[in-house]
């Protein structure tokens, strides 16, 4: 019995250098960098969304390869989602003594540390490309938050701390397609196409909901 244990060790052994030799990128752990611009809006229940803003995401990939089609992959990014809104009765610039129903012109500037959970699906290899689907859910955790805000044209306020008005936890669900490119056996760099759609409130002020969402195009290089 310790023999055949032995035999299945060393062969299980052999499996793994003879990968490493070839350089498969495709099985076991990689790590890689990205640094993408991000296109974000935000859409409140009560009022409008006024068009995208520009921010960026920057940070560490991780697939964890189980077959050579699928992965598990996760990361660590820094994600500035922006976007601009007009909302109604939107502290903490409400006066009650200005009455009701008063329309701010609110500037998001929300920035989050990022970690996905989502599943990766690959095609089998054309040449040295790789076409990827990618679907699962993010967590983020609100690092920063501020805001410009506007009523009837005039600045209100401008670079407003509003962390107390904001949710620390953002939940979004990921939609990503794009290809994998191998420079070589170890290195690929990866190029695509996210969707982060935002599922949970962000705003902490009563009855007032807003989410916010994003377009990012991926950039990334594994290693």
């Amino acid at each position: 019995m310790k023999n055949t244990y032995l035999t299945l060790f060393l062969l299980l052994l052999t499996g793994q250098l003879f990968a490493q030799q070839n350089g498969s990128p495709y099985y076991g752990f990689r790590l890689g960098l990205t640094a993408h611009p991000t296109l974000g809006w935000v859409k409140p229940e009560v009022g409008k969304s006024e068009g995208l803003a520009l921010g960026f995401s920057y940070g560490l990939l991780g697939d964890f390869n189980f077959a050579e089609n699928y992965s598990f992959a996760t990361g660590l990014t820094i994600t500035t989602i922006n976007g601009k809104s007009t909302e109604v009765n939107a502290r903490p610039y409400y006066n009650p003594a200005d009455g009701n129903n008063v329309a701010y012109d609110l500037r998001y500037r929300l920035q989050y540390i990022e970690v996905p959970l989502t599943i990766k699906l690959k095609t089998n290899k054309i040449g040295p490309l790789r076409w990827y689907g990618q679907f699962g859910i993010s967590n983020d955790f609100n690092i920063g938050a501020k805001q410009n805000a506007q009523m009837a044209g005039k600045k209100v306020e401008n670079d407003r701390n509003i962390s107390d008005y904001t949710k620390f936890y953002r939940a979004g669900m990921v939609v990503a397609a794009g290809g994998e490119y191998d420079l070589d056996d170890r290195t690929s760099v990866a190029i695509g196409l996210t969707f982060n759609n935002g599922l949970t409130n962000i705003v902490k002020d009563g009855d007032r909901r807003a989410k916010n969402h994003y377009v990012g195009l991926n950039l990334g290089v594994f290693f």
